[in-house]
């Protein structure tokens, strides 16, 4: 039903103008880059009956026909954003004016005094701002006279830019927060042993620190060890915010060391405008994603077929307050699933209170699934822990209900992979190694070893392996927009993989 759509690229004009027949109520295409206007894209439009403005004619438009003011009121339509659509289609979320406030606030008052939003800040935007995490970042900034600096497009040039903007905040993902975990301890490892030696120290001597609930950027240690590190990241680092998927305590605590500022991690959906909890600056517990923000209630109910209960503090995650959606677009099925009727958003997560009210995300009761013995998998939980071996870039566990026993599909790191191979006296391209029995069974002896350091359980630790050679991105189809794995598409692209990973239950 919608009436006018913005649109960059002669390529996607025409995929919207070759399908108008299907959205008879489409009207107007606004065009971002005027030279992407063809003579090509004219004809579709004209046939379509459409009218094309460039953003140049929208602007003379709108000086033509000035408008008075007309402030929204809080129960106003904001925005309807679509989920990720990580298990099956994306689903419309009406978000109100008051919804996006309401989480506004409530992050401000939950991240003072790590970050004071205030004129003159900086902001990097490289998430994507079709997704409410990023959008709520540059509202931030609009709303307390910040500046917002968009990247240039290239995530793998993102430190560049980092550089340039000097950003006050740092607002990432886990799996951008692992990569520069990464490439500091691979640039360590591979420096000399005094380098590697005062590395070491100030690291030790920073991590007790963290112990004591002390983080700062002005010991002689980041004099002498992790300057160059902030310098890197822009010098005017306050505060890195996490989101989207669970960080590892590992990195969480190396980065708050080495940054030497709070790094913060936030809990939310889509439909509770994105975020719900906060860490809070000054509780360097890690493994927990805080205690509800001002604008929010959360309560816990029992999910009797997986054994978790309220009375033990563990249970379904239920949001309720000024931030939650009014319901999913023309969807009424799908708003009753997720809204009860004393307006409880149910998450779908397993979470666990901990003694000091902050609370701990345990497992997803949507994706999950069950071995053929009976045991439950949360194949999340395990894909984090799987995400600290340091031969892999990225990783996907699946199971099924038929069979005994989980397997996995992994990126190979094109940094490390190739070093560990050479080490072992095996040669070749990545694409070789991926093939590598040898290489296969190492990489997969690894990430049993983490997965048990980790406390991971005989029966949730993946039995066979296939490594790939090419990441999961959003342009092949595997990652949503927010960095999250597509596990239908996921499923349907590695069918014949997934076939030859259960060799005795086929």
């Amino acid at each position: 039903k919608i009436t006018m759509v913005a649109c960059d690229t002669a390529k996607r004009i025409k995929a919207i103008l070759e399908k108008a027949s299907e959205s008879p109520s489409l009207k107007v295409i606004i065009v971002m880059l005027p030279n992407e206007v063809t003579e090509e894209v004219k004809q579709l439009a004209r046939e379509s009956n459409v009218q094309l403005y460039t953003i140049q004619e929208l602007r003379e438009l709108g000086k033509k026909h000035m408008q008075e003011p007309s402030p929204p009121s809080p129960d106003d339509l904001y925005t309807v954003c679509y989920t990720s659509g990580t298990t099956g289609n994306p689903k419309g979320a009406m978000l109100t004016h008051g919804n996006i406030i309401a989480a506004g606030a409530g992050l401000e008052k939950a991240c003072y005094p790590a970050l004071v939003f205030e004129p003159g800040q900086v902001h990097l935007s490289y998430l994507p701002l079709a997704h409410m995490y990023e959008r709520l970042n540059v509202l931030m900034m609009m709303m307390h006279g910040g500046k917002t600096a968009y990247y240039r497009g290239d995530v793998k040039a993102i430190i560049d830019d980092i550089k340039m903007a000097c950003p006050s905040g740092f607002c990432s993902v886990p799996r951008l927060l692992n990569r520069v975990h990464d490439r500091i301890t691979q640039g360590v490892n591979a420096s000399n042993w005094f380098k590697r030696t005062i590395f070491g120290m100030a690291m030790k001597s920073k991590m007790a620190d963290l112990q004591r609930g002390i983080v700062r950027n002005d010991t002689m240690w980041d004099r002498l060890a992790f300057k160059r590190i902030q310098g890197i990241m822009g010098g005017k680092l306050q505060v890195v915010f996490s989101g989207a998927a669970p960080l590892s305590p590992e990195v969480i605590s190396f980065l708050r060391c080495v940054l030497g500022c709070p790094v913060l991690e936030g809990y939310g959906q889509t439909e509770s405008a994105v975020i719900s909890t906060l860490t809070l600056p000054g509780d360097h517990a890690t493994g927990q994603v805080g205690p509800p923000l001002p604008c929010c209630e959360i309560k816990l109910i029992d999910v009797p077929e997986m054994e978790y209960y309220a009375k033990d503090d563990q249970g379904e995650v239920c949001f309720r307050g000024p931030n939650i959606f009014r319901g999913y677009l023309n969807n009424p099925e799908k708003t009753k699933e997720a809204l009860d009727e004393d307006g409880w958003l149910h998450s779908g997560d397993i979470g666990q209170w901990l003694p000091n009210g902050t609370l701990k995300i345990t497992d997803r009761r949507k994706n999950i699934f069950k071995l053929a013995q009976g045991e439950y998998l949360a194949p999340e939980k395990i894909e984090t822990v799987y995400g600290g071996c340091p031969l892999i870039d990225q990783v996907w566990v699946y199971g099924d209900s038929l069979k005994s026993y989980a397997v996995s599909i992994a990126v190979a790191s094109a940094e490390t992979l190739p070093r560990w191979a050479s080490k072992q006296g095996i040669s070749g391209s990545l694409q070789e190694l991926c093939r590598n029995k040898k290489v296969i069974d190492g990489v997969l002896a690894d990430m049993t070893r983490v997965g048990k350091e980790a406390g991971l359980k005989t029966f949730e630790q993946v039995r066979h392996l296939h490594l790939h050679h090419e990441p999961f991105e959003i342009d092949n189809g595997l990652m949503t927009p927010t960095q999250k794995l597509k596990r239908a598409a996921l499923r349907k692209y590695f069918a014949e993989e997934l076939k030859a990973l259960y060799p005795d239950e086929s």
